[in-house]
């Protein structure tokens, strides 16, 4: 496959804020699917491979964590690309590393739309997509042939869920099948179980829980010749406490560290609260609290797991207060939706002037 030209990733930039008026004024979840296909379309032509003297890509902001290597510490969080599309455009859009997801076990089609709302007054997304995603066996086609074309420079992380149907005391098995199809294909694992939107999905943020779905991923996980590093994904809306206790038993089961956070339930802090609005709250107004839980579960575990810090992240300074909170790496989303694929060089470019290394 050629490289991308260099010419590409500026002509997506330019593409994006010619065609962002028109995305959003059209149905939130329409926008992403356009939007996504053309970045799909995109990774099929072009490899995304960025030279050696990419700014992405300098040695002064290389991170190495669970024995990885990320070019640099702004990562893509899972939920934008659930089924893999897109990989090697978020590459050349200098991602240091790229987390697709969350896949689930089973293929479903997630929650009755609409389902994905834009709040441009608060920087904020609202969503309640439900896993939606063309499941586990599908998402080893896609990253197989992605691997086949060995033009991967960052680590790709698979985000694991819970299928819909699947019961709680049947979630061990449902982590395990997925584990089984995709843990060699991936450079790192996530549990995920503070998705808001599947229903039950948060009850299993619980000490004996944490222990059981960790065990059951690590069974296949460490049949690999080369485990694969696994994380925790937590949500805000646990109490510090209940935060801190399943950060513990996963790091004694065996996780190399955690994701914080999640999205929020709490829509209270809207500027506009709308009637009726449910789902996960995702942007600037879940910036302070998924922050303040990161400092405080850093604190109480010490610094030898890695902890990526996620939620709310725009800015360079927010990506310095994601570091000096504790976080090893940090992803970005919402930010993304709203300040375009410029972002993520934007925040590196910063790099000269803030301290994003603890």
């Amino acid at each position: 496959m050629p490289s991308s030209p260099s010419s590409s990733v500026g002509a997506v930039g330019a593409l994006w804020w010619w065609l962002r008026p028109l995305l959003f004024r059209l149905d939130a979840e329409q926008a992403h699917r356009i939007a996504l296909a053309l970045a799909a379309r995109w990774s099929k032509v072009f490899s995304g491979e960025l030279s050696a003297g990419d700014p992405a890509r300098s040695a002064s902001l290389r991170v190495e964590a669970m024995g990885l290597q990320f070019p640099n510490p702004i990562g893509l969080a899972a939920g934008l690309d659930k089924d893999a599309e897109a990989v090697p455009l978020w590459q050349r859009l200098g991602f240091g590393f790229v987390e697709v997801g969350t896949v689930t076990a089973l293929a479903q089609p997630g929650n009755p739309q609409p389902r994905l709302f834009r709040l441009p007054a608060d920087a904020a997304l609202v969503n309640r997509m439900g896993f939606n995603n063309a499941g586990a066996e599908a998402m080893a086609v896609r990253l197989t042939r992605l691997r086949e074309r060995a033009i991967l420079q960052v680590p790709v992380g698979v985000n694991l869920g819970k299928s819909k149907v699947t019961a709680a005391e049947q979630a061990p098995e449902d982590y395990r099948r997925s584990c089984e199809l995709l843990a060699e294909l991936s450079d790192y694992l996530v549990v995920n179980i503070s998705s808001p939107n599947t229903p039950g999905l948060r009850d299993l943020q619980t000490v004996e829980q944490v222990q059981r779905l960790v065990d059951a991923v690590q069974g296949p996980n460490q049949r690999l010749a080369r485990p694969r590093p696994v994380l925790l994904k937590l949500a805000p809306d646990l109490a510090d406490e209940d935060a801190i206790a399943c950060a513990h038993a996963a790091l004694e089961a065996g996780c190399a560290g955690l994701i914080l956070t999640n999205t929020t339930v709490r829509l209270e802090q809207l500027s506009r609260p709308q009637a009726g609005l449910s789902g996960g709250l995702s942007g600037r107004p879940l910036f302070a609290r998924s922050t303040a839980l990161l400092a405080q579960v850093r604190a109480a575990v010490g610094p030898g797991p890695v902890l990526i810090g996620t939620g709310g992240i725009f800015l360079p300074e927010d990506v310095a207060a994601k570091r000096d909170a504790g976080a090893d790496l940090v992803q970005v989303y919402t930010g993304l939706i709203y300040r375009g694929p410029g972002l993520v060089r934007e925040l590196l470019r910063a790099k000269r002037g803030l301290a994003l290394r603890r």
